[in-house]
């Protein structure tokens, strides 16, 4: 028993050191392990956000007077559309990573600048507006079939009203009624006869009647269209362009000379003796970028409005000629005011703009540039035809709604050139409109433009893309007073660099325009194929579709006059 007392006690001494042995190790580390899992795990601490709170009644502390390049990028724009239409707020855009952020507020949209409304909101032809036009259980639902009576026609017509002025119609009447008897005319219908005047561009009388009661448009219309004085009655529809606030200063860079080729364009014309019709918003014919470049004017609203940051801008891109430069330096502007301040931006009516149209066509315009963009109209589609039929070129832009939007007019018309935009990379402008009926592209995005009062703007829209495309267009008919617009479209389309996806496109169209290279092929143009005036190449269809939207551009005024001009060279070394 003692013996195998002791080899217990001994046993189990052994296997006391031998565990202390293994535990040694275990204990020396045990510190250094608990601190590594610490590092490991995910820390948790209190660190407020960096980014900063900017409190809006905080006035910008940078100054104006300098002149550095706003963080601000069309593309940026494009992929933040407004989350409410019509009620848009002021807020910061900033390109990551940038060192100084740009305390440059939105522009102020138009209702369709972006696609982005709701269902309840959205017109059968894509169309946003600020109220509901449609049910929102509409489309193909179920829901929105009650009754017999057709609810959608009804939405239908509540949307293409909203797109015309509220009781106001436009009619074709005998140009034999003397003015009693137009009044008499409209008095009979319970109108109220606003003008009418002899278009000689239609060949008729047309006047602008309001309906002085309560009674529906379309019930009047309907009476108004049976009176034997009476050749066709339609709505005043509604045209827009962009209602500019913004201001920053920004850099002189034009990349869209470069793009264009101008200074070579330039070595060997800058539209001397052409004559481009300018149907926009109040022109600042005192700037001088435009210096003894307006011709003639007419204010075909009669209004006593100012200069405006559109029209001013467009202008520039078509004749500046101190610090920047525009597409033809040398042609003479008629600078016509068709739109006025509205709700909505700077807009305009079916009435008004055939004023215009007139007035470019009976005043010698050769060439007649359209940035702005709405519904078809009758009317205005009328006017453009008898345009064509003189041979006077017309150019619009292709419009601002984007990619699901419907054509656009009068750039879908058939007889007008219809250019999208690009930016700085050649890329397509977020913004621009797509179809089968682009002819060409231009730059669009962040051009570098005059604003009223001896100021500049950088601006977006292919409302400058169709300024840019008119004035190249100038180019070729001084290189070439012969040529046709049929003629002027074979030559821009054929000698466009190819952009996107090779080969003609609903993007770019024939591709980015090449001033140089169009003026060159203009001197030949005997090696192009002669097109009727409202002819389009094979490649181009005139689009199916009623459309309802806005050309509004982006667009930021500058207070400061910009620096010099890195690329206003003289046109033999930026030839080189």
């Amino acid at each position: 028993m003692v013996h195998d007392g002791v080899s217990w006690w001994t046993r189990t001494q052994r296997a006391a050191w031998v565990l202390s042995a293994a535990l040694l190790p275990l204990i020396a580390v045990g510190p250094s392990a608990v601190h590594a899992q610490g590092i490991m795990r995910t820390p948790s601490l209190n660190v407020g956000s960096r980014m900063p709170t900017i409190s809006p009644t905080v006035t910008p502390r940078i100054s104006p007077t300098v002149a550095a390049r706003p963080a601000m990028r069309a593309d940026t724009v494009a992929r933040t559309p407004p989350s409410r239409i019509g009620t848009m707020t002021s807020t910061l855009r900033v390109r990551p990573g940038a060192g100084v952020q740009s305390t440059l507020p939105h522009a102020r949209f138009s209702p369709n600048l972006y696609p982005a409304c709701g269902y309840a909101l959205r017109g059968p032809d894509g169309e946003c507006f600020d109220r509901p036009v449609m049910s929102a259980g509409g489309g193909n639902g179920t829901s929105a079939k009650k009754g017999k009576s057709g609810s959608g026609n009804n939405n239908a017509r509540a949307a293409v009203n909203l797109r015309a002025v509220k009781n106001e119609l436009v009619a074709e009447i005998d140009g034999a009624l003397s003015t009693t008897e137009a009044d008499e005319l409209a008095r009979r219908h319970g109108l109220e006869r606003i003008a009418s005047q002899n278009f000689p561009l239609l060949g008729g009388t047309i006047g602008l009647f309001r309906i002085v009661d309560n009674r529906p448009v379309d019930t009047v219309r309907r009476e108004l269209a049976a009176d034997a004085s009476v050749r066709s009655v339609q709505l005043n529809f509604r045209y827009f362009l962009q209602d500019q606030k913004a201001s920053t200063a920004g850099d002189a860079a034009q990349y869209a000379v470069t793009q264009l080729r101008l200074p070579q364009a330039h070595a060997l014309v800058r539209g001397m003796n052409v004559t481009v019709a300018v149907i926009d918003s109040g022109v600042d014919a005192k700037h001088p970028e435009l210096a003894n470049s307006v011709a003639d004017s007419f204010d075909a609203l009669g209004s006593k409005e100012g200069p405006h940051v559109h029209g001013t801008g467009i202008a520039g891109a078509i004749v500046a000629h101190a610090k920047l430069m525009g597409s033809a330096p040398e042609a003479r502007l008629i600078a016509i005011r068709a739109f006025g301040a509205g709700s909505k931006g700077a807009q305009s009516t079916s009435y008004v703009i055939l004023r215009g149209l007139d007035y470019a066509a009976e005043h010698g315009a050769q060439i007649i540039n359209m940035s702005f963009a709405g519904p078809k109209d009758p009317l205005i589609e009328r006017g453009i035809a008898a345009t064509a039929a003189r041979g006077i070129l017309m150019v619009a832009a292709a419009g601002n709604a984007g990619a699901k939007s419907p054509p656009l007019y009068p750039a879908a018309n058939p007889n007008v050139i219809a250019v999208s935009g690009t930016d700085a990379q050649e890329r397509l402008f977020a913004a621009s409109n797509r179809g089968n009926h682009i002819a060409v592209a231009a730059p669009g995005a962040d051009v570098f433009l005059p604003a009223p009062n001896e100021k500049y703007q950088i601006t977006s829209g292919t409302s400058f893309s169709a300024a840019y495309i008119s004035g190249v267009a100038a180019l070729m008919l001084e290189r070439n007073p012969s040529l046709k617009p049929g003629d002027v479209r074979a030559i821009l389309t054929r000698t466009a660099r190819d952009l996107g996806t090779p080969g003609r496109d609903d993007q770019f169209g024939a591709g980015g325009a090449d001033a140089f290279a169009a003026v060159t092929a203009a001197a030949a143009a005997s090696a192009v194929p002669l097109a009727s005036a409202s002819g389009r190449p094979a490649g181009e269809k005139a689009p199916a579709h009623d459309p309802a939207a806005d050309n509004t551009s982006v667009s930021r005024a500058l207070n400061d006059a910009s620096p010099s001009m890195a690329a206003d060279k003289s046109a033999a070394n930026a030839a080189k």
